[in-house]
């Protein structure tokens, strides 16, 4: 596992990329990853992500009990634990609320149909959780509930999460996301998306798994 210092920048670094892409505003957002002996690192709360600096990381255990750092951690701490309790494949987690992936859980509409072979190669599956009040352990046991072997969940009336084997990994299936939002939405504006075949989706799964060695999703 990289180190505690690496790990702080690489947090840093994701909150500067979701800022910057309007993934998130004002003080939106929240990223963690794993640290070794259970521990949690995790952005704190009330700062805007565009601004961080690794000191302001908080250090946490699998309770959620801090353990280091001056700040408050992320208010949806129960959301990023509750994962990790389930899921031992992920490593690291990000929340925000990119606008068009956002768009789709506010409607209600899941990003469920496979159209295109880097969604599947990136996320495997988008699960659609249902709403649960910010901050309570509505959102931790709702996403609990269906995000099983998902890359990534859309909160309703929220926004995203992504998970993955690293914190710029969790990133990136971020912006894969919010990509694929946009262009489910240009699909249908067009009269809408051609979903690939039993047959197609089968071997995008069987590379996905031989040659990138993901079993997630």
């Amino acid at each position: 596992m990289a180190d505690e210092t690496r790990l702080r920048e690489e947090i840093v670094e994701a909150g500067r990329r979701l800022y910057k892409k309007g993934f998130v505003a004002a003080n939106d957002g929240n990223v963690s990853v794993r640290l070794d002996g259970g521990r949690i690192l995790i952005t704190p709360s009330g700062v805007c992500k565009g601004d961080m600096d690794p000191g302001m990381m908080v250090v946490v255990d699998g309770d959620g009990k801090v353990l280091s750092g001056r700040l408050r951690p992320s208010s949806e701490m129960k959301m990023h634990l509750a994962v990790y309790r389930i899921r031992d494949d992920v490593r690291a987690i990000v929340h925000a609320h990119p606008p068009k992936a956002t768009a789709f859980a506010v409607a209600g509409l899941p990003l469920d149909k496979l159209t295109l072979p880097e969604v599947v190669f990136s996320l495997g599956r988008v699960a659609f959780s249902e709403y649960g009040t910010p901050s309570t352990k509505q959102v931790p046991e709702a996403v609990v509930r269906v995000i099983g072997d998902a890359g990534a969940v859309l909160l309703a009336n929220h926004g995203a999460l992504t998970v993955g084997a690293g914190v710029m990994d969790a990133y990136f299936r971020m912006e894969t996301l919010e990509h694929f939002a946009a262009i489910t939405l240009y699909a249908r504006l067009l009269g809408g998306e051609r979903e690939l075949s039993p047959k197609e989706e089968s071997e995008l799964i069987r590379i996905r798994r031989d040659v990138f060695g993901k079993t997630d999703g």
